[in-house]
């Protein structure tokens, strides 16, 4: 099987990943994976693989946060957007839609029209 798809999502995995946080106050892994593969009606696979990986990076970044949270007699691992670091989770989904945009056009070219 092709492994571009893969590769597209996890390239765009920290947009993905700001997108639901900024929409949510805050999430666990599993529940990240839940929502992309329900958003996307199981088109789209967020495997634990790959989203930890990004969530740790995002952290690292100083973009994410942690806290546990016992539920359940499990504890869970919840990760919110840092108060102050919302302007650059908006930056980042700014420039992912700019991004598709500027995508969209290279793969669907309008022909120019010219106004004499």
């Amino acid at each position: 099987m092709n492994d571009l798809p893969q590769q597209i999502l996890k390239g765009s995995l920290s947009a993905i990943i700001l997108k639901l946080l900024s929409e949510n106050e805050a999430m666990y892994g599993y529940e990240i994976c839940q929502r992309v593969k329900e958003i996307t009606a199981g088109q789209m696979r967020v495997t634990e693989g790959a989203l930890y990986p990004a969530l740790h990076k995002l952290e690292g970044e100083g973009i994410l946060r942690t806290h546990t949270q016992q539920v359940e007699g499990r504890t869970r691992k919840y990760y919110p957007i840092v108060p102050d670091q919302h302007g650059q989770a908006v930056s980042r989904l700014a420039q992912m839609h700019a991004f598709l945009d500027q995508l969209q056009q290279v793969l669907n070219p309008q022909p120019n029209v010219r106004l004499t």
